[in-house]
């Protein structure tokens, strides 16, 4: 664990990038707080750079580290091989809290946006729940994928199929039916879980339906994921 936290600072770059959008969007979005609220536009942001940890870091990542032949010399030491998964998602949680954090303190400082104390306590759990949607769809892309360049190649590609998609679909710009796929996707889920934890009696029925909805894509990546990964790229 202490090695992986270790990488994660020399590649603190890497983590800048994954804050930097969601910032740039929730600065960008001051607009549409009147307009749809304020739990609306952290929501938003919050779900991008939960997408960014899992699809951009987390199987990137993994898929770099299988090829560098660091997963097998790992295996041949006196430890449980789910322990060296576990520290890494425990750098992904990190990651998860610190992007919680900088996206509470910017729409603070820049956008005034205030939420009750609640608010704050059931975001970060819903964002934990949320970035675990995201960690595992990343798990299902390394799994089923060897070469960490097509690893690459097809997060970005997801990612950015999410931002369009969430982007434009979530308000209803390109039709109806694609604002309700939007909705009950990955995205859509995330975003409406997140968005019931951070409001006074935010949390209904839909909220409900969301969280069991994000907690069957957890399980379904989750188990795709895990039983097709391999530990080297043969």
């Amino acid at each position: 664990m202490k090695a992986d936290f270790t990488t994660q600072w020399r590649n603190r770059r890497s983590v800048v990038m994954v804050l930097l959008v969601p910032v740039i969007l929730l600065v960008s979005w001051r607009s549409l707080i009147d307009k749809f609220g304020a739990a609306f536009t952290l929501s938003n942001a919050l779900t991008y750079g939960l997408i960014a940890i899992g699809l951009m870091g987390y199987s990137n990542s993994i898929a770099r580290d299988r090829d560098k032949g660091v997963f097998q010399r790992l295996r041949v030491a006196p430890l449980p091989t789910w322990a060296i998964m576990l520290s890494r998602l425990t750098v992904q949680l990190a990651m998860i809290v610190l992007l919680t954090t900088v996206i509470f303190i910017v729409g603070y400082d820049y956008d005034k946006i205030v939420l009750p104390v609640q608010g704050y306590i059931f975001t970060y759990f819903t964002a934990v729940v949320g970035g675990a949607v995201y960690l595992s769809l990343g798990q299902v892309i390394v799994g089923l994928i060897k070469n960490p360049d097509t690893v690459n190649s097809t997060s970005r590609l997801v990612y950015f199929s999410f931002i369009i998609v969430g982007m434009f679909g979530g308000i209803g710009i390109l039709g109806k039916q694609v604002e309700l796929f939007t909705q009950w996707s990955p995205y859509g889920t995330v975003k409406t879980l997140m968005a019931g934890g951070m409001v006074h009696n935010g949390w209904t029925m839909d909220t409900t339906y969301a969280l069991l909805a994000t907690i069957g894509y957890i399980i379904l990546f989750a188990g795709i994921g895990i039983q097709k990964f391999k530990w080297d790229t043969k």
